[in-house]
């Protein structure tokens, strides 16, 4: 059935619509102060008829009485109305309250009087809606007619309009409000609402029904009633077949098989088509007629509603999509702080805990073995817990690897975490083993919102993570404290940045073999306004963390090349600046363009620019920022690894890497100082280095006996408080003055 036979009407021949034995009459107001007008109208009206309708007639004679008349009856069609009553304008003071005062927008008024020298101006007809005009004298019982006639069928019009207005806006209410309804009972309930509220009738008349299983056909299916008010209320979850009343099943079945509406003399039978081969029926009774104007709005009502019903599966749908995790069919994180809103509000200061735990190097599991390998480990990990936390406890899915859970202190704790993942998984018959790291939150702060535990949660665990594998951690004040401390510090942060309150300073670069300076490497400093020194070690993780750092390289770079545009004029032409970098500078796909870009601004050749980057950062180096390195060396700019020998070095990343230097970290380089047993380690270094191909510096070197060690060794060049310590530009002018020329 396509759709646009989802909606049909039929008149049902067997029982056809009847009207009422007595049509409701017309009411008419004669408004008069003269007696024997009211009589002659009653005389002349009595017997007559219009539009199939009798008149009745109700009298006033006054424009105070006519008021009462109109608030007691509102419904009134027309007024014949004399002008002049208790005072010369009587009657159009009563116009004015009817139009205004009463907002009777629809009701006719025709004017009389028996004085033509008190006519109304035609602005006052029109401003007023004055309907007709006629002298008492004028108004014989044909013209009388005539104008009556022609008031009440104005009369009819705007009533069916205004009715029609009502009745769609109703429509447009009721679409609204079902489209939202959660689930196919809501919204049968609903349904009977709205069209209880339509045609003006008692919900207690309307009965809802489908078939038991959706998608069946009429062969072997049972319809069931999901919906029902008043007497009929009993009648709930009832199948057609068990209900007393034969007239209202065999209506709803009609409706059901036939897919379309029925409309008796005192009922109507609705059909909602919901898909293909879905749909509802409702029942209506009713102690009176349904009206056409009524049959016609169920029409619209039942094409419009057909629309939303298509929608109900949607918007269940969309519900369950909202708490529920689609890949591993487990509560989500918005199912979860319903949850723990639900706990504070019953036990605000018991024993309950959140645990969130993450499987560890999951990334890397899923890069080695595959997505479909990871999805297994997932629903692995989601069953595990599941089968570990039952129920009282809840088990959801956090987003990616990481899982959340809520219970009680005596069975959730970080014991029964760590149980939990003691043993294998078996996963395409491999026996993988797998560790969690989490973090733990008690919920016993009081009336919090579930987001904020979450959040507390969040921060023990990053802890645990950055502690190492299969952590756990507790949240805890010092921990919270800890993570404000580091917030108020970036918001400074942020505020010396834009408030230029961040300075550079420089330490020069020694040649072993020659003790010329060769170069400066520039470093970022903090001083707070009341002269504290804040350590490079303290705000350069944070400004990393918050990527911060992006703003911060570009501002560092851009000063340091015009720092050494100026050292280079002033006391060092051959001068080269070294510059830290960070990974996430680095992995920016724009990162070689911007370089090269500042160079050129600054005036400065790319062999006077040297990248440092660290040692774990050379090792975990990707393509994109190898490619980068590539570009700024094949200009010229050389490549530094710093803090060698600090961390996990990879020979074949070191290998790869287009470097030029390799500095030693300074806690290898004094130990040169300790004998050779001692100097093992920084002697292999220097020796990895040369074999490479690479200029060694020794960082941190303090003393004599140091250096002279170190270019012993091999070193070729040295930086440290032996021969400098870090200084603003002047001050490091004036030092270059007193040293020999720079090396070239």
């Amino acid at each position: 059935m396509s759709d646009s036979d989802d909606m049909v009407f039929i008149d049902d021949e067997r029982q056809p619509v009847e009207e009422p034995d007595e049509a409701r009459p017309w009411l008419v107001l004669v408004a008069d102060d003269d007696d024997g007008v009211h009589e002659v109208t009653r005389f002349a009206l009595g017997t007559m008829s219009i539009l199939g309708r009798p008149l009745a007639l109700l009298h006033a004679r006054s424009g105070a009485e006519a008021l009462v008349v109109l608030r007691q009856q509102p419904d009134i069609a027309v007024i014949l109305l004399d002008v002049v009553m208790e005072s010369d304008d009587a009657g159009l003071q009563l116009v004015d309250a009817i139009r205004s005062d009463q907002s009777l927008a629809n009701t006719r008024i025709i004017l009389r009087t028996g004085q033509p020298g008190h006519a109304p101006e035609t602005e006052t007809i029109s401003r007023y809606d004055i309907n007709d005009y006629k002298t008492k004298a004028e108004l014989s019982e044909s013209r009388l007619f005539a104008s009556l006639t022609m008031a009440i069928r104005s009369y009819d019009q705007l009533q069916r309009l205004d009715a029609h207005r009502r009745g769609l806006e109703m429509i447009v209410t009721a679409s609204n409000q079902l489209n939202a309804k959660p689930g196919v009972r809501a919204f049968a309930e609903g349904l009977i609402t709205q069209i209880a509220a339509l045609v003006g009738v008692s919900a207690d008349g309307l009965v809802c029904a489908c078939a038991e299983k959706p998608g069946q056909t009429t062969d072997g299916c049972e319809y069931q009633v999901i919906a029902a008010a008043g007497q009929f209320a009993p009648l709930i979850h009832h199948r057609l077949s068990e209900i007393d009343d034969k007239r209202i099943a065999f209506a709803l079945r009609e409706a059901l098989t036939s897919r379309a509406s029925h409309v008796d003399r005192l009922s109507a039978t609705l059909f909602f088509a919901k898909a293909d081969d879905e749909g509802f029926a409702a029942y209506i009774a009713s102690a009176q007629p349904i009206p056409p104007i009524d049959q016609k709005l169920l029409e619209v009502f039942c094409s419009n509603i057909a629309l939303c019903a298509k929608n109900v599966d949607l918007v269940a749908e969309l519900r369950r999509d909202a708490f529920v995790d689609r890949q591993l069919g487990m509560p989500n994180r918005n199912a979860l702080i319903v949850e723990l809103n639900r706990r504070a509000q019953v036990a605000p200061y018991g024993d309950g805990v959140l645990a969130i735990v993450d499987v560890d190097q999951f990334a890397t599991i899923n890069d080695i073995l595959g997505q479909h390998y990871g999805d297994l480990v997932l629903k692995a990990t989601a069953a595990r817990l599941r089968e570990r936390f039952v129920h009282p406890a809840l088990v959801a899915r956090l987003a990616g690897d990481a899982f959340a859970i809520v219970g009680q202190r005596a069975e959730l704790n970080p014991e029964s975490i760590g149980n939990c993942f003691a043993g294998p998984f078996a996963l395409m018959g491999i026996q993988q083993p797998l560790s969690v790291s989490a973090g733990v939150v008690y919920l016993n702060g009081g009336f919090r919102p579930g987001a904020e535990y979450l959040a507390d949660a969040y921060l023990a665990l990053k802890r645990a993570k950055a502690s190492g594998l299969a952590q756990i951690v507790t949240y805890t004040a010092d921990l919270a404290s800890e993570v404000r401390s580091r917030a108020r510090l970036l918001d400074d942060l942020r505020r010396a940045f834009e408030g230029e309150r961040l300075f550079l300073v420089y330490q020069p670069q020694i040649d072993l073999g020659s003790n010329r300076v060769v170069g400066v490497e520039a470093l970022l400093r903090w001083r707070l306004a009341d002269g504290t020194m804040i350590p490079p070690a303290t705000f350069i993780p944070i400004a990393e963390q918050s990527g911060l750092i992006i703003d911060l390289g570009r501002w560092l770079l851009r000063e340091a090349m015009q720092a050494l545009h100026r050292l280079r004029a002033a006391a060092a032409p051959e001068l080269r600046m070294a510059v830290n970098v960070s990974a996430m500078e680095l992995r920016r796909p724009d990162f070689a363009d911007g370089v090269l870009r500042t160079l050129s601004e600054a005036g400065i050749p790319a062999n006077a620019l040297e990248i440092e980057i660290t040692e774990s950062l050379a090792v975990g180096t990707g393509e994109t920022s190898i490619q980068s390195l590539a570009t700024l060396r094949a200009g010229g700019t050389t490549v530094a690894i710093d803090d060698f020998g600090t961390g996990y070095s990879s020979l074949a990343y070191l290998e790869r890497l287009p470097a030029d230097r390799l500095k030693i970290d300074r806690s290898l380089v004094d130990a040169l100082q300790h004998g050779d047993r001692a100097a093992r380690i920084p002697r292999t270094i220097i020796a990895l280095g040369r074999e490479l191909g690479l200029r060694v510096v020794a960082e941190g070197v303090e003393h004599q006996s140091v250096a002279t060690a170190a270019s012993l060794l091999g070193c070729h060049e040295a930086q440290g408080y032996h021969f400098a310590r870090p200084m603003p530009e002047a001050e490091l002018v004036a030092w270059l003055a007193t040293r020999q020329p720079v090396a070239g």
